[in-house]
């Protein structure tokens, strides 16, 4: 939602509804008395709490209209469309004129978006590379050919030239691409080296959220081997490969399976039955851990100008060498 110096920014209209909208959808009915604005950017107004009635923010753009009702639309002013550079610590694994390795920390957000416009990975890259960047990739995310979470930690890599993000982005579609991931899990799957091969689509029911689903989603395969038993049997360290790379796919194949990611705040459960064989000071060390505990640890691919494969590899970090021998 908007704050009082934001609104008193931005474009303001004014919407009266009349006798003959009566039950009309709101956004439907915004669209047609404000035509400079397409129905979806109105959609996506109305659920960034840019509409509302009196004092009273409208957040459904199902909302069904009444005559008489008057709606006040805030249009914010346009953003910058570049990234500015911001002076963020980058570690450095590799780096030459067509690429850079760096090993992201949990916490620091791939790409500005809404919420997250500085402080992000791409303005630490505009930053350290300079123009090098400029329109490679799109505009808002210059040089990223992949991405990890927020909070998920480990090695990336992001290209400098407009031939080095060909010749990522088609490993990447071509599957040619080494990524191995250290992950916590509550419980120890059976068996205890196996693939999860499920598609992933949107939640039906929690739009932020991935899923498992019957249909409508992509194909996406997860192969993992147990590494290490935890806590009595009450989590596990696993490696996770993935030969495919949907959003979060390790978090729902895992999930899926009773197997949540410990400290995952969108697919893990508060309190998973398997946190019942630890002790009262480990089950509380485990629930204060601030993130899912996934870490990108290795990343492999062919130089895109030289050809020659390279791997890279990231130690597990403190936060989950801490946790995990708190577990062991």
């Amino acid at each position: 939602m908007m704050d009082t110096d934001e609104k008193n920014a931005a474009a303001r209209h004014l919407v009266v509804g009349e006798a003959g909208d009566a039950g009309a959808r709101l956004d439907v009915l915004l669209a047609a008395r404000l035509p400079a604005l397409s129905r979806s950017r109105i959609q996506a107004l109305i659920k960034a709490g840019h509409v509302s009635e009196g004092a009273r923010t409208i957040t459904e753009a199902s909302h069904r209209v009444k005559p008489g009702q008057s709606f006040a639309i805030f249009v914010p002013e346009s953003e910058a469309a570049l990234p500015q550079g911001e002076a963020i610590p980058l570690t450095i694994l590799h780096e030459d004129e067509y690429l850079i390795v760096i090993d992201k920390p949990a916490g620091l957000v791939v790409h500005p978006a809404p919420g997250n416009a500085t402080g992000t990975l791409v303005n630490a890259l505009i930053a350290h590379c300079g123009d090098s960047l400029a329109g490679i990739g799109g505009v808002r995310r210059p040089g990223i050919v992949h991405r990890l979470d927020k909070d998920t930690s480990g090695v990336m890599v992001a290209a400098k030239t407009d031939a080095a993000y060909a010749g990522l982005q088609a490993q990447f579609a071509t599957r040619t691409i080494e990524r191995a991931y250290a992950a916590l899990a509550w419980g120890v799957p059976q068996p205890r080296a196996g693939e999860i091969a499920r598609a992933i689509g949107r939640n039906p029911r929690h739009r932020k959220k991935m899923a498992v689903v019957a249909r409508g989603g992509k194909p996406a395969l997860t192969r993992y081997r147990v590494t290490r038993t935890l806590g009595g049997g009450a989590a596990s360290l696993l490696e996770c490969r993935l030969e495919t790379g949907r959003t979060h796919q390790i978090r729902v194949h895992l999930a899926s399976r009773g197997h949540a990611i410990l400290g995952d705040p969108l697919y893990g459960a508060a309190h998973p039955a398997a946190a019942r064989r630890l002790k009262p000071e480990t089950r509380q060390a485990v629930a204060a851990f601030p993130r899912q505990a996934l870490h990108a640890a290795t990343l492999g691919f062919a130089h895109p100008g030289s050809g020659r494969m390279l791997q890279f590899k990231s130690e597990i970090p403190p936060d989950m060498s801490r946790l995990l021998e708190i577990l062991g």
